[in-house]
């Protein structure tokens, strides 16, 4: 398993992270048992998880996954989405992260969270007040690394100019969603990444499963998140991402692969990627994305891939420059 830097820590990660929001839901302990045992004998050591998954469950979950080998691993968990029926247990207030951060270590079984994420940027709280609150969590020890999940470029790079500004320990990583169906990432927040040297940790490479090779035009869908979850359905259930779906699994036949591993292997293949974060309820699907590792996603065959969908819209209004010569041009 090749490692990858965490921003400029000087901690380094696996090149695959496993995700854990099936725990305690569509996987039960010992489904997750036996998938974090392999995580950990391919080598993979970055474990992400949320307050929120199934009711706080997925984190008592790993927490005892991981007991004896807790040193070995790095583990991100987050915070924003209502974790109670309070009307104060949610959001990115000082009140609720330092709660939250509490609560998230008892389930750990741990004494920190090596990174933790702002889950949503928050647009009822003060930002640097949220930011404050990320620092004094660092100072006391209870968290390693502050990062975000799901914020536009712009409010990632607010947020680094107030830590800048008043030198508090600065965001590692972010975390957008990421595959072949949903590129908004490589307009802004990619780029972005590299310039400020943040980790990245896309999830949904597989498209909530629309490229695992189960769904397209003519498949039964049965069971899944497009079948079962209305989110899911908006985000990938159109006839446009079934035609991607068949296209994709087509190409996975030509070339001998899994389209489940592909798909990981194309959103891990951007220079700015550090690690796709795997997601499976079973061991069985667990063992098809981790086909990752040996697919040689070259320059040619991440373009032909890419070709599947229409290529977002660039950052400006310029975007003549890319097909004609202009002054802009070096």
């Amino acid at each position: 398993m090749q490692r990858r830097p965490l921003s400029t820590t000087g901690v380094t990660v696996s090149a695959l992270a496993m995700g854990t929001m099936t725990f305690g839901g569509d996987a039960d302990e010992e489904a997750a048992r036996a998938m974090v045992h392999r995580c950990l004998d391919a080598g993979i050591d970055h474990f992400d998880t949320a307050d929120v998954y199934n009711g706080g469950r997925s984190e008592e979950i790993l927490g005892r996954l991981l007991e004896g080998v807790r040193d070995r691993v790095v583990i991100a968990t987050k915070a924003y989405f209502p974790a109670g029926p309070g009307p104060n247990d949610r959001g990115s207030s000082r009140r609720h992260l330092l709660r939250s951060v509490e609560g998230s270590l008892d389930r750990l079984r741990t004494d920190r969270v090596d990174v933790f994420y702002l889950h949503r940027f928050d647009d009822h709280a003060d930002l640097e007040s949220s930011l404050r609150a990320l620092e004094d969590l660092v100072r006391s020890g209870m968290v390693l690394y502050p990062a975000v999940s799901n914020f536009a470029a712009w409010q990632v790079a607010k947020a680094l100019g107030i830590q800048a500004l008043r030198s508090w320990s600065p965001l590692v990583a972010i975390q957008p969603m990421y595959n072949l169906v949903k590129r908004q990432a490589e307009v802004e927040l990619l780029p972005m990444a590299s310039s400020e040297r943040l980790a990245v940790f896309p999830y949904s490479p597989l498209g909530g499963g629309l490229l695992s090779g189960r769904y397209g035009r003519t498949e039964e869908r049965g069971s899944g998140r497009i079948s079962d979850w209305p989110i899911y359905q908006v985000r990938y259930g159109s006839d446009s991402s079934m035609a991607v779906a068949d296209e994709f699994r087509a190409l996975a036949q030509e070339i001998g692969v899994h389209p489940a591993a592909l798909a990981v292997a194309w959103v891990g293949s951007h220079p700015a990627v550090t690690a796709p974060l795997l997601g499976a309820r079973s061991l069985h699907q667990l063992e098809a994305v981790l086909g990752a590792t040996a697919i040689d996603m070259t320059p040619e065959l991440r373009a032909r891939i890419s070709m599947l969908v229409p290529a977002p819209p660039p950052a400006t209004d310029r975007n003549e420059e890319g097909r004609v010569p202009g002054p802009g041009v070096r």
